[in-house]
């Protein structure tokens, strides 16, 4: 499933990412996280895993994620990968197609794993600061094309081959990561998630109480028990 989730970020928290990523000291080589051979297409830069900068913004960006009940009915979330900040211009434009790998490992001395079920990529510029630089994600239906507001996200498989295109004017900036689900399966996640939005104009129209709503809350909080992994 790919989705676009908005206004993960307010404009003023854009705003203050931005400023804290532009004037950090912390940049480097994008290929310290790619895999063999992702390494191979990757020309970016990107924030220092561990820095202060980044554990600040790490934690902005979680504020906003926690916030947003698209994102949790989406995602379904089980383990969120430690956000990851990178930047596209210049000489460093560019990041052919490649798979995100299966499994991460978490930061820290007990070697946790995450298992990356699903990609996601915040923005944090406006489209019109800068061309090309979409996020181009190849699924069922063909190449996706994606390049949206700052403060807005995508979430997409993490199964999906996908690049990002040459940033040919100015300078594209984002935040990346990865999530394990408690649904592993995008079809289910996919499933649940329809029915989670239907029930939330049910519930608009008809009220919490209506028999229909309680009895399709029950069936969607069935499939939840059936299918999640916790």
């Amino acid at each position: 499933m790919l989705l676009h989730v908005r206004q993960v970020l307010t404009a003023d928290e854009v705003a203050r990412a931005r400023t804290i990523l532009l004037e950090s000291p912390y940049w480097r080589d994008g290929k310290v996280t790619a895999g063999v051979q992702s390494a191979q297409v990757k020309n970016n830069r990107q924030l220092e895993q561990l820095s202060p900068d980044t554990q600040a913004l790490q934690q902005l960006v979680l504020d906003g994620l926690n916030r947003s009940p698209s994102f949790f009915s989406a995602a379904l979330p089980q383990r969120v990968f430690p956000p990851l900040f990178n930047r596209y211009g210049g000489a460093a434009n560019s990041f052919g197609s490649h798979v995100d790998m299966g499994v991460r490992y978490l930061p820290g001395p007990r070697g946790e794993k995450l298992r990356t079920d699903i990609s996601c990529t915040l923005f944090l510029t406006d489209p019109a600061d800068y061309d090309g630089g979409e996020l181009v994600i190849e699924d069922t239906y063909g190449e996706q094309r994606v390049k949206l507001a700052a403060g807005d996200m995508v979430l997409y498989p993490g199964t999906s081959v996908h690049r990002v295109e040459a940033v040919t004017r100015g300078e594209r900036i984002g935040c990346f990561f990865w999530l394990q689900s408690m649904i592993r399966s995008d079809e289910q996640r996919r499933l649940l998630y329809d029915m989670d939005q239907h029930l939330i104009r049910l519930r608009a129209e008809v009220g919490e109480m209506d028999p229909s709503v309680i009895g399709l809350t029950g069936t969607y909080h069935n499939l939840l028990r059936l299918w999640a992994e916790v």
